[in-house]
């Protein structure tokens, strides 16, 4: 199944603690690279959803952007009193020791370490909803991904008919070509007739002729046509090895441009080129 590198994908969660709201999105890229956006406290979430990113994802640069609102905390402070009775202890025992020291104030108390509880959120429990929210976000990702997907392939499936059509015009003009082709080369030799041998000139023409046979370079052209259908069909990243296809198509297009004698094969040559280089803009985008 094709599957593209573009997509976009959006989450939100809204709780009692606050407020996520996940973004990813993708373009294509040679290989997998990741970029993340996390808020401080959630910091150490970079290596869960990059591990799960790599399990995922073969290639693409991925860029997630996780946004958090912690809720208003409308609950009054309040004071640990086993805190404060430890400290109220140990100012007793400063006093004793040395009187005239100055005792802190009720303000300077609560200022002290462990005192004074403001209420937080549970931090544990909000990463784990962080990661669900990941999660959710990949798959609706990797859902995006396949359905731009199907589109491209859909789009080179239309140009490989676009191919097979100028393979077979070819191969049903190709004895009339051949024909023409030995027609052109008489004539370009006709002032050379009477220096040449005979038995000599019917050499060359053969020889020119097996030349611009193209029947080879059609054959090759079905192949890899066929072999990019199959590539479509597969399961996996598949990007890479339609690149290289689309190499070889443009090969076999090349040397049927360079065979050509006559304009029949000069506009198919052309026509193919135009369709292997549409099908390669697409499958820069294929995972």
């Amino acid at each position: 199944m094709v599957h593209s590198m573009t997509a976009f994908s959006r989450q939100d969660l809204d709780a009692d603690w606050g407020y996520l709201q996940l973004e990813l999105r993708s373009v294509n890229q040679r290989y997998l690279e990741p970029h993340f956006r996390l808020p401080e406290a959630l910091r150490d979430l970079e290596p869960d959803f990059r591990d799960t990113l790599r399990g995922r994802l073969a290639r693409g640069k991925v860029e997630c952007q996780l946004r958090f609102t912690p809720a208003d905390a409308n609950s009054p402070f309040s004071v640990n009193r086993t805190r404060l009775d430890a400290l109220a202890d140990a100012l007793n025992d400063v006093r004793a020791s040395v009187p005239q020291a100055a005792m802190p104030d009720a303000l300077a108390l609560l200022d002290h370490p462990g005192v004074l509880e403001v209420p937080g959120p549970d931090l544990d429990n909000i990463k784990a909803e962080a990661r669900a929210l990941f999660r959710r976000a990949l798959d609706d990702l990797e859902a995006g991904r396949a359905r731009e997907g199907d589109k491209l392939a859909a789009l080179i499936e239309q140009r490989l008919d676009g191919i097979d059509e100028q393979v077979s015009e070819v191969r049903r003009l190709l004895p009339e070509i051949l024909i023409r082709q030995r027609e052109q080369l008489q004539e370009r030799l006709e002032s050379a007739r009477a220096e040449l041998d005979p038995q000599r000139l019917e050499a060359e023409m053969v020889l020119v002729a097996q030349k611009a046979d193209v029947a080879e370079e059609l054959d090759r052209l079905e192949t890899h046509v066929a072999e990019v259908r199959r590539q479509l069909r597969a399961k996996g990243p598949i990007g890479r090895r339609l690149d290289f296809l689309m190499q070889e198509l443009n090969r076999e297009a090349n040397t049927l441009s360079s065979k050509s004698f006559v304009a029949d094969t000069t506009q198919c040559a052309v026509e193919l080129k135009v369709l292997i280089e549409q099908m390669r803009e697409q499958i820069q985008n294929i995972e």
